[in-house]
């Protein structure tokens, strides 16, 4: 497959999408350490070369090669990469990993295939979550409504802004002396 783009960073992006998903192959399935670190170095150099245009052709042959003598652990990898991926969104959530134990919806388990419990993530083998059903929307940091905490009064709110500002870096002084700075910075002395 060749990525034709006007933009290099777009066709790069591509590339190195499409070459990931095939050699997905981590540091584990690998006897040594030196191994697999051979076996980046040769992906990285396919890339390289796929991104500059150089000797397309005998690559995507090696490519199609690869992919045919190694479609199953491929799959392999995809399928661990999306349970990995569904365990972290469930960790995110608070919600416990789900195992073939649990009697549960498992990425592996033929009955609860492709059942997602509403509002989830249910992973791809692309990589990226695809969401399922009506998500709700998160709060913004500090709850509450866009223009205060309830129940706030006119100080209270000023001295809580005063605080975000101040973890944020920003004072009084700060501003008063850039000010200064600013003004008799545009004053011409003839």
């Amino acid at each position: 497959m060749v990525v034709s783009s006007t933009n290099p960073h777009n066709k790069e992006i591509a590339i190195r999408r499409r070459i990931s998903s095939i050699f997905n192959k981590r540091e584990d399935d690998f006897s040594s350490l030196r191994e697999y670190n051979d076996y980046l170095e040769e992906v990285e150099d396919m890339t390289f070369n796929l991104i500059d245009g150089i000797d397309v052709s005998a690559i995507e042959e090696k490519i199609a090669k690869y992919q045919e003598e190694n479609a199953e652990q491929i799959m392999i990898n995809r399928a661990r990469k999306a349970e990995e991926l569904a365990a972290a969104l469930a960790a995110s959530k608070g919600q416990p990993a789900l195992t073939d134990n649990d009697g549960a919806t498992n990425p592996n388990s033929q009955a609860g295939f492709g059942a997602v419990p509403q509002g989830q993530y249910a992973p791809t083998f692309g990589g990226q979550p695809r969401p399922t059903g009506m998500a709700p929307q998160p709060l913004p940091l500090g709850g509450g409504d866009m223009l205060g905490f309830a129940g706030d009064d006119k100080e209270s709110k000023r001295l809580r802004e005063e605080r975000e500002a101040r973890a944020g870096g920003w004072s009084t002084e700060i501003s008063r002396k850039r000010a200064h700075e600013e003004a008799f910075g545009s004053l011409w002395v003839c």
